[in-house]
């Protein structure tokens, strides 16, 4: 797998100067952005996304969408899976994107250290930064930006007009910096509403995000718009439906896995509609059937790990990691289950800033056992002993083990029936990137 020298060195550099974590605010980010130039200000029209779920699969619908109907089209995602790369897509005109180049991201890196000098930052503020200047430095039809935490006081806040502001589906995460409930969450995540720019708001578990969101979204002077009000999508007679006041769209499934893609897509055709980009019926179409997102429902079907398994299993990714999460996935594998029943094993692997139970508790009465692993790739992670328990805490059986490999080959030589086990691997995009990298797999 293709190493990144350069820009792996200046962000090393980057987390031996600067705090690795979160200080939510935006007075930093704005001062270095004003030494820079201020390159936000310097940006084709913006798609700003927030929420808990859903962000990434939603800017993959966008994006796809988008570039059918031949548009350059920047893209802003954390965190990365692989590479820091990933989290810079460069549009090309009438061609797809493709992630920076490293020696590229290497100088945008230098210069926005060098802007910054010795004036505290933290690690985020300084990519979220370079950002910016990539994206103004490179000519594009659109830019779809990713919130990393939050929304209010996020870095990426600092737009202070995009085209449209989008709220996917949220529920409980990142609880220290954003409060203990639905609606304090949905408050900070509602903070990158603009007066004057159209405010779209995806699906919503809790009635109690919903209304926050829609009255924060008032208070700005522009009426939202509303999954399952304004806007709705469902599965009729195996064909995605979409509808809003413009009309019915009969458009062929989407590729991505699971029923949640659905409301994800919605979500970003009636943004992208808001915001006036204007796609035709025809992108829309092909962006849907096109749209890929690794990590979320990635099906592994070569590499090591997966010649480790039983001949026949499927192996799954997918780096949800909140209870809200858990439902989708576990409500995804269920409906493989209508086809065929196959025993569905779990290696789980998550931080300590995590909630395990909440989303063990979707897989109740699925999953027939659970295997927890460490993440060896962050300092967060939960010891397997501390996750397994979680999972007993939620019903399900559980044991730790020491690693991935060794996860699969309790499953290969436990299970010697048909069919084949189904083993999904989860809890933490950290664990999926650890996965596809041991798989020489990478996101492109």
């Amino acid at each position: 797998m293709t190493a990144d020298p350069l820009a792996d060195a200046e962000i090393t550099s980057l987390m031996l100067k600067h705090p690795k974590g979160f200080d939510l605010a935006l007075t930093r980010i704005r001062r270095l952005l004003a030494a820079l130039g201020d390159p936000q200000n310097r940006l084709p029209p913006v798609l700003h996304i927030a929420g808990t779920n859903g962000k990434g699969s939603t800017i993959a619908f966008a994006r796809a969408i988008l570039e059918a109907g031949c548009a350059a089209v920047h893209v802003h995602t954390s965190p990365h899976l692989v590479s820091w790369r990933e989290r810079y897509r460069l549009g090309r005109k009438g061609e797809t994107g493709q992630f920076v180049e490293d020696e590229v991201l290497a100088a945008a890196i230098r210069q926005a250290v060098a802007a910054n000098g010795d004036e505290p930052i933290t690690v985020f503020e300084i990519l979220t930064s370079v950002t910016f200047l990539l994206f103004s430095q490179h000519p594009a039809d659109a830019v779809l930006l990713e919130v990393g935490l939050g929304g209010r006081f996020d870095a990426t806040n600092v737009i202070d007009h995009p085209a449209v502001s989008v709220v996917s589906s949220i529920s409980l995460d990142h609880q220290a910096y954003l409060g203990d409930r639905v609606e304090l969450i949905a408050a900070e995540k509602a903070g990158i509403f603009k007066p004057g720019v159209p405010a779209v708001i995806g699906h919503q578990p809790s009635d109690d995000a919903r209304e926050v969101l829609r009255t924060n979204a008032e208070r700005t002077g522009v009426p939202p718009q509303i999954f399952g009000e304004d806007f709705i999508a469902y599965q009729e007679h195996g064909r995605f439906v979409y509808q809003d006041q413009r009309g019915l769209l009969d458009l062929t499934l989407p590729a991505m896995i699971g029923r949640h893609q659905l409301s994800n897509a919605a979500l970003a055709i009636a943004a992208l509609r808001a915001g006036g980009f204007d796609p035709s019926d025809s992108a829309i179409e092909a962006g849907v059937v096109n749209a890929n997102w690794p990590g979320r429902m990635q099906r592994i079907g070569r590499g090591r790990l997966f010649d480790l398994a039983v001949a026949g299993s499927e192996l799954w990714l997918d780096g949800g990691h909140n209870p809200g999460a858990g439902i989708v996935v576990a409500e995804a594998i269920a409906e493989m289950e209508d086809r065929i029943q196959r025993p569905l094993f779990l290696i789980a692997g998550m931080l300590n800033t995590k909630e395990p139970i909440g989303f063990f508790e979707a897989f109740a009465g699925m999953a027939r056992h659970v295997f927890t692993v460490p993440i060896t790739s962050s300092d967060a992670g939960m010891s397997p002993d501390e996750l397994a328990d979680a999972a007993l805490d939620a019903g399900l059986e559980a044991e730790p083990c020491d690693s991935v490999e060794e996860a699969i080959r309790l499953i290969s030589t436990g299970w010697q029936s048909e069919p084949a086990p189904r083993i999904l691997i989860c809890g933490s995009l950290y664990l999926v990137g650890d996965v596809l990298k041991q798989s020489d797999i990478a996101p492109v």
